[in-house]
């Protein structure tokens, strides 16, 4: 699927390979001096869907904030739905979040390689330019994300904000009955190709029944579990 998204610096669009060689650009253009001299460490990080890589982000964020930060910014961008378990892996080792959530048993059950780490480390101990890392969100129906740190970056000012640079647009998804935009999908179906997309029409219809349809939404857990929406993507960081 082809996927395009707007850079939220210029509101240009630009294909999903694109986009990264205008951000570095677009950067460089709007870049100002630092005010007396003031400036903080970031770093430019992309996260997509593992299977479904045509939902996917460009972040800046302050090297100095922690992974919890960036997981609760993931959480309410693109995942949230029941408080579930999360975990970064980066070079083998794994960062949990642990909320008490039914789903806390998975990682027991299968089995750990190691005992986790905190989310509390962090960026700048953890990460550097050109280091790929995983993280998942609900270890029964998960949704898997790669990410990537594009380049640490010197920005002007001390921002406490997670910004989002560029993310995708909607994918043009159809009705799997007469063609229309979908506006729901069946969570039974998810996995099951096409069928699972409907407009409020033909779920109506549909064999699962309509309560087993959830909102066409842009996230890469659209469909899954109970996740019916994202939030406004921009999050302070915690400290």
């Amino acid at each position: 699927m082809t996927s395009t998204g707007t850079c939220n610096l210029c509101g240009g669009a630009f294909g999903k390979a694109a986009m990264t060689r205008h951000l570095k650009a677009c950067q460089e253009k709007q870049a100002r001096p630092a005010e007396g001299g003031k400036s903080q460490k970031t770093f430019w990080v992309t996260a997509s869907g593992e299977w479904n890589p045509e939902y996917w982000l460009h972040l800046e964020m302050p090297a100095s904030a922690k992974l919890e930060d960036l997981d609760a910014f993931l959480r309410d961008t693109w995942l949230e739905c029941c408080g579930h378990l999360s975990a970064f892996t980066i070079n083998d080792i794994e960062y949990e979040m642990d909320t008490g959530g039914v789903d806390a048993m998975w990682p027991d059950f299968f089995g750990r390689r190691q005992p986790p780490k905190s989310m509390a480390a962090r960026l700048y101990s953890v990460l550097k330019p050109g280091m790929k890392f995983d993280h998942v969100y609900d270890f029964g129906t998960s949704t898997e994300l790669k990410l990537k740190v594009i380049a640490e970056q010197a920005r002007s000012g001390q921002s406490r904000e997670i910004s989002v640079l560029a993310r995708n647009d909607p994918p043009d998804i159809r009705c799997a009955k007469c063609d229309k935009p979908a506006t729901l999908v069946c969570s039974q179906c998810i996995y099951e190709g096409p069928q699972a997309w409907l407009c409020d029409r033909h779920a109506e219809r549909h064999k699962c029944g309509e309560d087993m349809c959830l909102p066409v939404v842009n996230s890469p857990r659209v469909g899954m579990c109970g996740y019916s929406g994202d939030a406004d993507y921009s999050s302070d960081v915690l400290t």
